[in-house]
């Protein structure tokens, strides 16, 4: 560690207080992880938290003048290794950046810090009359900044879309310390390139998202939810094509498969039924709810449902959603480590990708469990294996490797809502091609000549 460094990141205006630069190494080496499987990580030299715009700026200042690659962090709810530190970096984490800064129910705005929590944006908008959509699986400990960061989705994307959508404008720090603002508050605007769209999935390699204006949408009705069992996957996947044919607008469709289904009986005696193959949840937030459901149901039943239970309250429609929560704590119980893919393809092709899923699964003597946003094609494939077990852990890794080439043969992509990180470098590539790379390389090298935003990840 450089004494340097951490005298530097003290000095100046901008200077971080003591508390804000830890340089205990048990402590610093806490923030080397997010929480993806096979993804190497170095040892950061000193983990900064700092309040103000302006010590963030000194920190890039600082880094540029010593030439110190920074790794940008929010709560470490990532699964693709993205937030991993790099050898001898400063580790920046913005969850002291923490406030929102203002919601106003008239533009249908919030205007946030990237240290806020997800869940929090949501609570605090509802009290508004407001509605925040994006909501990972993570929300109550995920911060928006993350969620920028990876462009993240989750249960409700089918109706209301991902991160992406709501992002109007931001405030970036760049790589030598300048403060840079794109996008608007207005309800359209297009002035210039959408840089704003740019830094969303950037995943911290672009510059630092230190305060972000994101678009609100009026709350809408309590939602109510349908189960349907289905006797295999391809009747289910056929019922999730008739929805979305018939022009239906679902605010949530989620598929679990009958590894996911053992799981969570195994793990919480929910009793459902072991020749189950295949569950779709299908949930409704419009003025009429039960319509819809009725309308979606007969769909079910016309495609091979053996069972329709439509909930008639919240509640029950929260008991319903109950076993879809469970998935992945409920798989991680199977073998104790999971590595979690996250493949969208396109939804005429989602009962390819199961079967295929299966397929791979015996190849290599593995349990993998698939839950699904089906109403958009984002499935993700759980690989459980034993950690201690070397064989095993290979196995998993091919395992993954084969579901990501998988996907891209069936006309998807590597990554619908989880982003890069070091896990899918080599799949990137794959993906967009060569130009593609060069392009990409070449928009990095503008934002960072030096490379010293998260160096080592996308590509």
């Amino acid at each position: 560690m450089s004494r340097t460094l951490i005298e530097l990141l003290r000095a100046g205006d901008g200077g971080l207080p003591a508390d804000a630069v830890l340089t205990d190494p048990d402590v610093t080496s806490s923030y080397a992880n997010d929480m993806a499987s096979f993804c190497d990580a170095g040892t950061p030299a000193v983990v900064v938290l700092p309040r103000t715009v302006e010590q963030v700026q000194h920190v890039m200042r600082t880094a540029t003048e010593l030439r110190v690659p920074v790794v940008p962090q929010g709560a470490r709810t990532g699964l693709s290794g993205g937030a991993n530190a790099s050898e001898g970096c400063i580790v920046l984490s913005l969850i002291k950046m923490d406030r929102i800064l203002e919601i106003n129910p008239v533009d249908r705005i919030a205007v946030v810090e990237p240290g806020v929590v997800n869940a929090t944006l949501s609570r605090a908008v509802n009290e508004h009359g407001l509605y925040y959509p994006p909501d990972p699986s993570s929300w109550e400990t995920c911060t928006i900044g993350g969620n920028i960061g990876t462009a993240s989705g989750g249960l409700c994307c089918v109706k209301y879309g991902v991160t992406a959508e709501y992002v109007l404008g931001l405030d970036v720090v760049l790589a030598d310390g300048r403060l840079m603002s794109t996008g608007r508050r207005t309800a359209k605007g297009v002035a210039g390139y959408d840089l704003t769209r740019l830094f969303v999935g950037s995943e911290g390699s672009l510059g630092i998202v230190v305060r972000a204006t994101l678009a609100l949408k009026p709350q809408p009705p309590q939602q109510l939810v349908l189960a349907a069992e289905f006797g295999s996957a391809q009747a289910a996947c056929d019922a999730v094509c008739k929805i979305m044919e018939g022009g239906h607008v679902p605010s949530l469709l989620e598929l679990m498969d009958r590894t996911t289904i053992r799981a969570v009986n195994a793990l919480a005696h929910m009793g459902l039924p072991e020749t189950t193959e295949a569950l779709l949840l299908a949930a409704f937030d419009t003025p009429d709810p039960a319509a819809d459901l009725a309308a979606v149901g007969a769909l079910c039943e016309a495609a091979g449902a053996t069972q329709v239970v439509p909930a008639e309250d919240a509640t029950e429609s929260e008991l319903l959603l109950q076993a879809r929560r469970l998935s992945l704590t409920a798989l991680e119980a199977v073998k104790g480590t999971t590595m979690i893919d996250d493949v969208c393809v396109p939804r005429s092709k989602l009962a390819d990708m199961l079967e295929g899923v299966e397929r791979i699964a015996d190849k290599y003597s593995l349990t993998i469990g698939v839950c699904a946003h089906a109403g958009d094609g984002n499935t993700h494939p759980t690989v459980c294996f034993d950690a201690a077990d070397a064989d095993e852990g290979r196995r998993a890794r091919e395992s993954f490797d084969e579901i990501m080439a998988l996907g891209l043969e069936l006309g998807g992509t590597i990554t619908g809502e989880h982003g890069v990180g070091v896990l899918k470098k080599e799949w990137l590539a794959r993906e967009i091609g060569p130009v593609g790379v060069e392009m990409q390389r070449a928009i990095k090298t503008a934002f960072d000549p030096l490379s010293l935003l998260n160096p080592g990840k996308l590509f």
